[in-house]
């Protein structure tokens, strides 16, 4: 069973804690996407040994999810394209238009994120594509769609309307002062 409400990564959002930080939202059964884009594999299997946690679903590095023993990978459509998923038994897929959700599906892709929905300041200057590409996109693939890009507790049932199966977070979790209040607001929304 997919959960409604993805954290994903960016321990330079986060400041000091983050590995203390990655591991309470994985304690408070929030699924947790390792998604650190500036680290080399080397750096990154570093960090998957300091948060410990294989539950975690791993981003961009097939081969250092295996190593550690991840059994989730999240990954651009252009390294799904070309990436050995086999022995993953949840895989993930960015997207950013409705071509790319359908070629991420076929394949293999266990859902996909849809973004950037609303504006957000990892895409300054960049227009979001609106909660009309979650609808276009969920009639188009049979697989869980999730609303990526500026998603908080005050629009996330507009993502859920418009088609999404769930919404992924990045900078509400990373720098908010209380997690339990933090995920509490998502709670009602999303059921």
């Amino acid at each position: 069973m997919y959960n409604k409400l993805i954290c994903i990564t960016s321990r330079n959002l986060c400041g000091g804690g983050f590995i203390q930080r990655v591991r309470d939202i994985l304690d408070m059964g929030i699924p947790v996407i390792l998604r650190e884009k500036d680290m080399t594999e080397k750096e990154y299997f570093k960090l998957l040994n300091e948060i410990d946690r294989q539950d975690i679903t791993a981003h961009s590095f097939p081969d250092a999810a295996r190593s550690f023993g991840c059994r989730k990978i999240h990954l651009p459509l252009p390294l799904l394209e070309r990436a050995d998923i086999s022995g993953f038994e949840l895989v993930g897929s960015s997207t950013h238009c409705a071509q790319q959700a359908k070629r991420a599906a076929e394949l293999g892709a266990s859902y996909i994120t849809a973004g950037h929905i609303f504006n957000t300041e990892c895409k300054k200057g960049l227009e979001p594509h609106g909660p009309e590409l979650l609808t276009e996109i969920s009639r188009l693939v049979n697989i869980p769609v999730y609303a990526l890009g500026g998603i908080s507790p005050l629009n996330a049932a507009q993502c859920t309307a418009a088609g999404a199966y769930g919404v992924c977070a990045m900078s509400g979790f990373m720098k908010c002062r209380d997690l339990c209040a933090y995920i509490e607001g998502y709670k009602h929304i999303l059921g």
